[in-house]
């Protein structure tokens, strides 16, 4: 789940695909644009392309397919950053 703003990134190897369950999800990215994702629907980012989720405030329920090796702030360390992910 996401709240607010996350921090500004790119996976230099890998794709990143979200899916949202419940609220609506905004994409940014470094042209400009700004996508919104509601719930039931999927974007994929390339690898390379830097972006920053973040929400309006809401909670937003979302999955995220990608490798286990995928650090989910790119090459960024930050107080977001999560070492180990919950395996479920």
């Amino acid at each position: 789940k996401l709240k607010d703003d996350f921090v500004w990134h790119s996976h230099k190897n890998e794709d990143e695909l979200f899916m949202v369950f419940k609220g609506t999800l905004l994409i940014d990215f470094r042209d400009g644009r700004t996508v919104e994702i509601k719930e039931g629907e999927i974007l994929i980012i390339p690898k390379g392309v830097e972006h920053r989720p973040h929400t309006n405030g809401e909670i937003v329920f979302n999955l995220l397919f990608e490798p286990n090796t995928t650090q989910h702030t790119g090459d960024l360390e930050t107080e977001m950053t999560v070492k180990k992910l919950e395996w479920i």
